[in-house]
């Protein structure tokens, strides 16, 4: 399972991490953080390393609506399990605000193709240059859940490949619990 038709609204996050510090965050996220989502109404179902940056964790994270993004959020970051567990993770990240709001382009999610490698690449809107399986365009919705901060200075495409379509490409590690691959 990877990109569904039920995912209207996703959030790509990319968190810079205290140098070292990645797979600590990691390790906390993939044993505390995912169930929890899940069973909140989120969908977890990418976790990757940058392979260019050592201290970059993104993940991926799609919602049904609006509405369900911002109930999922609230059970999730007011609940027991974000309260026991969120100094640690918070020790780990310097910036965890690079965070773009998206909505698919019409048709778009698609399963990966076979193949190695998955590459993300943001910019400003376009048509994606080369095969993509997945593109996502800013959603222009307000942010419903305020207290997790996305960025303002968009518009932005966003597009998902097994190689790079562009030079802003950035290949992904899809960490253990990733089911995007």
């Amino acid at each position: 399972m990877t990109f569904s038709d039920c995912e209207t609204v996703l959030e790509l996050r990319r968190y810079i991490l205290h140098p070292g510090r990645r797979d600590e965050l990691i390790e906390l996220f993939e044993r505390e953080f995912v169930e929890p989502q899940e069973a909140a109404g989120a969908h977890l179902f990418g976790l990757f390393r940058s392979r260019a940056a050592p201290d970059e964790f993104v993940w991926l994270r799609g919602f049904r609506s609006m509405a369900s993004r911002k109930a999922a959020l609230e059970e999730f970051y007011f609940g027991p399990v974000w309260r026991e567990h969120r100094s640690a993770a918070n020790a780990t990240m310097i910036d965890s605000d690079n965070v773009l709001l998206l909505r698919p382009v019409a048709g778009s999610l698609t399963a990966p193709p076979p193949g190695e490698g998955v590459y993300v690449t943001v910019s400003p809107p376009a048509p994606p240059p080369g095969p993509v399986f997945a593109a996502f365009e800013t959603e222009p919705s307000e942010n419903t859940f305020p207290q997790l901060p996305v960025r303002t200075d968009g518009p932005f495409a966003v597009w998902f490949s097994r190689t790079p379509v562009s030079a802003a490409s950035v290949e992904l590690e899809p960490t253990s619990r990733s089911l995007l691959r």
